[in-house]
C-alpha cells in the first residue's frame, strides 16, 4: 500500500461532502476526461495492450472502468482499474471488484503479479492518482453525507466514492 491507512482515511474524510455526493464542488469533466485518457494510454503502454475503458459513469461517483486484458497479464487475470470523480482516488482488483479481498488476496491466491500491480500502481502514481486498497474501502462509511445507499448492509467508503446514486 502506497499510503497508511490512517492517511488514506484522512483523504477520504476530506473528499467526503454532506452537499456534493456524485462529484466534488471543483469537478470539471474536461479535466477528468484527459486524466482519464493519460491513465488509460499508460497503462496500456505498460502492458503493450489495448485496454477497455468505460468513462463518464452516470449517476455514480466513480468516473470510470478501464481493464487490462487477462491476455495481457503474467497470470492471465484482468487488472481492473477504478476512477473516482473525487480526484485524486482510484482503486485496483484482480479480475473485478470484490472478486478477491484485494490484492493481497489475489496475489497469494496466484491471480496478480506482484510486477504488474506495481506497473499499475507507478503508473497511478506517477499521475496523480492515490490508489485506494479495496479493504480500506469496504470499510463502514462513516462520513458527513447521508447516502441513499440500496444495498444490503450498511454503506462503505466505496459506495460514497465509487458507487451509485
Amino acid at each position: 500500500m502506497g499510503e497508511d491507512v490512517e492517511n488514506l482515511l484522512k483523504i477520504l474524510q476530506r473528499l467526503d461532502s454532506a452537499e456534493w455526493l456524485e462529484f466534488p464542488a471543483d469537478y470539471n469533466r474536461a479535466e477528468a476526461a484527459d486524466a482519464f485518457d493519460r491513465l488509460a494510454a499508460r497503462i496500456g503502454s505498460e502492458f503493450s495492450s489495448h485496454c477497455e475503458v468505460d468513462q463518464d459513469v452516470q449517476d455514480s461517483a466513480q468516473y470510470g472502468r478501464l481493464e487490462v486484458p487477462a491476455e495481457s497479464t503474467v497470470c492471465g487475470t484482468r487488472i481492473v482499474v477504478l476512477v473516482s470523480k473525487f480526484k485524486p482516488l482510484a482503486m485496483v482488483a484482480a479480475d473485478n471488484p470484490g472478486a478477491f479481498l484485494g490484492t493481497e488476496e489475489a496475489r497469494a491466491e496466484g491471480e496478480l503479479d506482484a510486477g504488474d500491480l506495481e506497473k499499475v500502481e507507478r503508473a497511478l502514481a506517477e499521475l496523480g492518482f492515490v490508489a485506494v486498497p479495496e479493504e480500506l474501502l469496504t470499510r463502514r462509511y462513516d462520513g458527513v453525507a447521508r447516502l441513499r445507499f440500496h444495498g444490503s448492509g450498511p454503506p462503505g467508503w466505496w459506495d460514497r466514492f465509487f458507487g451509485s446514486f
